[in-house]
């Protein structure tokens, strides 16, 4: 059974491509899409691109004919895959026969292709060689935007006024006491045969005329149909293709098969519609060489009406002539382009075409340009002329755009409730004004107000008046002009913005503003109240001098005034009253000292933070409170880090382009040498705390602190010797004790050629342990060499005579080279001033000897 649905839908298909008929429906119920090939599918596609129809049309149409929705999926998917494979190689052409010539149509989706290109360059606003804009013609994107389409619906009832014509397959079906259903095919005579009832003559007729009829010939086989026991219904099965022809000015004129349920539009959307000469409003349709019907375009493009828009019938003939009336509008309107106009149309319906004024238009008038045969011409159309103006072929009106000014406009600014622009009413004064604008400040200065002003020739002048007297009546009141500008200032605006600061022991010190009758207890109150440390009974306050002598060389500066308090800040009956920029200092008490603690770090018993528990309090004592060292400990090696200031700390460590941190540059005031110098040892420190494993940037940070941090060069086997010496440095707060293991290796970093650690040995020189590391690099400062012990002390080189004295080297030490500092090429201007000196020197040398 299978095997005869293959063979029948493969013998259909074969019937369906070689017939010139146009595309037609057919029962698609048995129809396997699997069992098709490639080629039929493509054949199928081929057929429903040469009457205008798309993927979807087709697959409606098979869905109208019973294919089931599983079918329908699998026929998109097959058909998706073709178009997808022959998109560069395999183009389904489609031949449309034309009287004068012969059009190929690309392929798989040609027609939206089509559609979509020339709509995206619609939507892209055209300009000619010279830049200008080029103006559209209205109605021209209508049959080619691919948004829009004209395809007849192919699941539609059978319409009643469809003329029944050759190759129509009509399904007739009897129900009631008689029961059966035919398929027939209208032959090219325009007959139909029915079983017991003969031929029946339907061509030309209409679906409800041949209904009737049909009716009548098959009351005389079955009676119950004149008594109503029996009904009889006429509808289309199969959808024949017609052929009409397009003419005249349109995009592609031609021959096309379409739908016999095609309308004009859609027709002249297979067309692409007319050209840029083509006219929108007489598209003429001709049948049997008369003129059937005329389509306005413009009917449906303003008011979605398409009348006249007919269904065609085969061998119709579309017209489409030259248009005869084309002008253009622009400017503001709100759909400025190129419209026709017909004869009986005025100016007005142009401006009702263009969408109407925009709310920005100048309405007065209108200015025209028009051609003559000679040259162009400008006219000024008024608005009562919009009606009785008759266009002209190539007119070009343009609407101008309201002028971007007030005709009556004031406004007034500063101290008053509702400043802001006001209607210049007439009459309106300067007192009107300040009453419109409800009034002014409490702020507002009296004394003097002002008006902007534009005189007669737009330069502006100033008319000040007292704003105190006028509005009492005692000075004559100033009458407005357009655009006048009236400036109130207010008291606040004139003067100084009064401030008080306060410093010292507050938990939140900083300016505040002044406020008449503030006390000293207000203003602690507001910067949060005393700190723990802070003492009320002597507070200095810091006052300007107003009065000061100017000529006498010890004239006071500041008025300084020393006030005692109540520390609980309760109200008193005498309280001390600040004035504006006075400065506050709150001192801390005499006895209040906050705890300074200090960091014992490395070999000792017992590392960690320690108070420091008296002013007098040395390194030994802190030594002695950790427990005394370790046996690993190597006291000579012992360093004591001093914190310097914080606020560049951070500015030590930057980051580069890939996120690393990196050393900031120094702010000293060294020369270049020592700048270079101190930013190696940075980098040196930094490289070395990364090598550590310290990657954390705050971590990082804390740790820059300490090596950022002056280091004091201590020696602790003297300080445990002889506590309390001069070598027992008092200890400070924040300050770092770091005892190191027995250091065994001496490091070697800068202008060396291999910088490295090497195993420490008394009996080398700091110059063998130079050579260890590879020696000096070619730009090595040697003279500038020097070394740091493990201790934080520092020592250099000297050079006696031609001897270079060098410094002992420690366990833990690192010997660092400096880099050279660059020097400047000898080029031929040296050269020059070299030769010139010893030309001189020559010179007087002869001069003495003579």
């Amino acid at each position: 059974m299978n095997f005869k649905k293959i063979i029948v839908a493969f013998l259909f298909l074969s019937c369906l491509i070689v017939c010139q008929q146009g595309y037609a429906q057919t029962n698609y119920s048995d129809v396997k899409v699997d069992e098709l090939t490639e080629a039929q599918i493509a054949q199928l596609m081929q057929r429903a691109e040469s009457v205008g129809y798309n993927d979807a049309q087709l697959e409606q149409m098979a869905a109208a004919q019973g294919m089931k929705p599983a079918e329908i999926v699998k026929l998109r998917a097959r058909v998706a895959k073709i178009r997808k494979t022959n998109t560069s190689d395999n183009k389904v052409n489609v031949q449309a026969t034309d009287d004068f010539s012969e059009r190929t149509y690309e392929d798989t989706d040609s027609t939206s292709r089509r559609r979509g290109n020339l709509n995206n360059k619609a939507k892209t606003d055209l300009r000619d060689a010279f830049g200008n804009l080029i103006p559209k013609i209205f109605g021209a994107e209508l049959f080619k935007n691919d948004d829009i389409r004209f395809e007849p619906n192919m699941r539609m009832a059978t319409p009643k006024s469809y003329i029944i014509g050759p190759d129509d397959q009509l399904l007739v079906d009897l129900t009631g006491d008689n029961e059966a259903n035919y398929k027939l095919q209208v032959s090219p005579d325009g007959n139909i045969r029915m079983q017991y009832v003969g031929l029946v003559q339907v061509g030309g007729l209409s679906i409800e005329q041949a209904t009737s009829k049909i009716r009548s010939v098959m009351s005389r086989t079955y009676p119950a149909l004149k008594n109503g026991r029996t009904n009889v219904s006429v509808n289309l099965g199969n959808i024949r293709s017609i052929k009409i022809t397009l003419l005249g000015e349109v995009v592609k004129p031609g021959s096309y098969t379409l739908s016999s349920l095609s309308t004009v539009f859609n027709a002249l959307s297979a067309s692409g519609g007319p050209n840029d000469n083509g006219s929108f409003r007489k598209i003429q349709v001709i049948r049997n060489n008369k003129i059937v019907s005329t389509i306005d375009v413009y009917n449906f493009l303003l008011n979605g009406v398409q009348t006249g828009n007919i269904r065609l019938q085969d061998q119709d003939v579309i017209n489409i002539p030259v248009y005869q009336t084309r002008v253009e509008m622009s400017g503001e309107v709100k759909r400025p382009a190129l419209y026709e106009v017909l004869n009986n149309e005025s100016l007005e319906d142009v401006i009702s075409f263009a969408g109407g004024f925009s709310n920005k238009a100048y309405t007065a008038k209108i200015k025209v340009l028009q051609n003559t045969n000679k040259e162009r011409r400008i006219t000024d159309v008024n608005a009562d002329d919009f009606k009785k103006y008759n266009p002209l072929n190539g007119d070009k009106y343009l609407v101008e755009a309201i002028l971007d000014r007030f005709a009556n406009r004031v406004e007034i600014v500063g101290a008053v409730f509702r400043p802001g622009p006001y209607e210049l009413e007439n009459g309106l004064t300067l007192k009107q004004l300040i009453q419109k604008a409800d009034g002014l400040k409490e702020d507002a200065f009296l004394n003097r107000g002002y008006i902007s002003r534009l005189n007669p020739d737009n330069s502006l002048a100033l008319l000040s008046f007292d704003v105190d007297k006028v509005l009492k009546g005692t000075e004559p009141d100033i009458t407005l002009r357009r655009e006048d500008k009236v400036t109130i200032s207010s008291i606040f605006d004139l003067r100084e913005e009064y401030k008080v600061d306060i410093k010292g022991e507050v938990r939140k010190p900083g300016l505040f503003d002044y406020a008449d009758g503030m006390t000293l207890e207000s203003l602690i109150q507001m910067a949060g109240g005393f700190k723990e440390g802070a003492t009320p009974n002597r507070i200095e306050i810091a006052r300007r001098i107003k009065n000061a002598d100017a000529n006498s060389i010890s004239s006071k500066t500041a008025e300084i005034l020393n006030v005692k308090i109540s520390g609980d800040l309760k109200l008193q009956d005498t309280t001390f009253v600040l004035q504006p920029f006075d400065i506050v200092s709150i001192r801390s008490s005499e006895g209040y000292r906050v705890q300074q603690q200090v960091k014992v770090e490395g070999e000792v018993l017992y590392p960690g933070i320690y108070t420091i528990t008296r002013k007098d309090e040395r390194i030994s004592d802190i030594i002695k409170r950790a427990g005394g060292l370790t046996v690993l400990s190597f006291a000579e090696g012992a360093s004591l880090k001093r914190p310097g200031p914080e606020k560049s700390i951070e500015e030590e460590l930057k980051r580069d382009k890939n996120g690393k941190l990196v050393g900031g540059k120094s702010a000293s005031n060294k020369n270049a040498i020592d700048k270079e110098e101190e930013e190696m040892q940075k980098m040196a420190n930094l490289k070395r705390l990364q090598g550590a494993g310290v990657q954390d940037t705050a971590q990082l940070i804390q740790e820059v602190k300490i090596l950022g941090s002056d280091l004091v060069g201590i020696d602790l086997v003297k300080i445990l010797k002889s506590p309390a010496s001069k070598y027992d440095l008092l200890m400070e707060d924040g300050d770092v004790i770091r005892i190191p293991k027995q250091l065994q290796t001496v490091r070697v970093t800068g202008e060396v050629l291999r910088p490295t650690n090497i195993v420490y040995s008394p009996n080398k020189s700091m110059k063998q342990y130079i050579n260890g590391a590879g020696g000096f690099t070619y730009n090595a400062n040697k003279k500038s060499a020097y070394i740091q012990y493990a201790n934080g002390s520092v020592d250099a080189g000297s050079k006696f005579l031609f001897f270079n004295n060098y410094p002992v080297v420690k366990p833990g030490a690192e010997i660092f080279v400096p880099k050279r500092a660059p020097r400047e090429k000898f080029g031929v201007a040296g050269i020059a001033a070299v030769s010139a000196a010893l030309s001189g020197l020559i010179t007087a040398l002869v001069l003495i000897l003579r």
